[in-house]
């Protein structure tokens, strides 16, 4: 794991980007997402053979680490469940307002993890 937790702001450490730094972080931050994890993982394994290329593989790994990002620091991961919460809102401006919040949270656990 690379970084220091930050005095209870962020759940563990920032992992390493390898698969099983990326694993090893999800089963504590989200466990029940683990599956999923696998299954996507597998289908990016394939295609990177299919498609010779190793593009497959690293936006998997670029993808887990931004959900577990988010999952692991307590300041996106509230901001993001409250996002979710309203893009459900029956007015289309608070539902407009939280995509776009949604899509600011995904850019800055990006740019954390690619540090």
């Amino acid at each position: 794991m690379s970084t220091q937790a930050d005095h209870g702001h962020e759940l563990i450490p920032r992992p390493e980007l390898t698969p099983e730094a990326l694993r090893a972080a999800l089963a504590v931050v989200a466990p029940g997402r683990l599956h999923e994890m696998q299954a996507t993982k597998d289908e990016a394994f394939a295609k990177a053979v299919e498609w010779q290329s190793l593009s497959p593989v690293q936006s998997w790994v670029l993808i887990w680490a931004k959900e577990i990002e988010i999952a692991r620091r307590r300041d996106l991961s509230a901001r993001y469940a409250q996002a979710e919460q309203d893009l459900e809102h029956g007015d289309p401006v608070i539902a407009q307002e939280a995509l776009r919040e949604m899509s600011a949270i995904t850019e800055e656990a990006l740019r954390a993890v690619r540090t």
